[in-house]
């Protein structure tokens, strides 16, 4: 489930990302982040039930974000101007994926058998420090203080790097870059 959610994620970032470089419209990218916030909201809900394998540690990742990009979705359509409100859900959000982060890479807590919780992932913290500094750069845009193209290219360069690279690496050769 997850491997499908980052694949719909790039068709959210990759057109907003291009709207801060200044190519694309904002309704149509409005429209596009509502739909995938719904999805990806869903997804991680799904993924949260035991039907569908009861990752409650990857799911909340999902859940928090696709509510941030059904935020960014009301925030566009509506026309709303003064949007700190938004870049401080980025900031929280980019506390949550510090968090991630640290997790993946200490494995958590330690089960009876000696196992950790959580498998130690490196690529994932990349990914989750990519995140962070992409969540504190939005932050920092609806502040006044980071200029949008930075905005625009690390969304960009992360839709390869973050979403595109993992999922397909995942999907066709069975594991993470590193």
């Amino acid at each position: 489930m997850t491997l499908v959610l980052l694949i719909a994620i790039s068709m959210m970032w990759f057109p907003f990302g291009c709207l801060h470089l200044g190519v694309g419209e904002g309704k149509t990218v409005g429209a596009v982040t509502g739909v995938v916030g719904v999805v990806t909201v869903i997804g991680g809900l799904m993924q949260a039930t035991p039907m569908f394998g009861s990752d409650a540690f990857g799911a909340a990742l999902l859940v928090v974000f696709g509510i941030l990009y059904l935020q960014l979705s009301y925030c566009i359509l509506a026309g709303i101007e003064d949007l700190r409100s938004f870049g401080l859900t980025c900031l929280m959000l980019a506390i949550i994926c510090g968090i991630y982060g640290f997790i993946w890479s200490t494995g958590g807590g330690v089960k009876p058998d000696g196992t950790p919780m959580i498998a130690k992932a490196p690529y994932l913290v990349f990914m989750m420090v990519d995140f962070v500094v992409l969540l504190l750069a939005v932050c920092g845009l609806t502040f006044g203080k980071i200029p949008g193209k930075v905005v625009g290219a690390l969304l960009v360069i992360l839709t390869f790097v973050g979403l595109l690279v993992p999922a397909f690496d995942l999907l066709a050769w069975g594991k993470l870059p590193f």
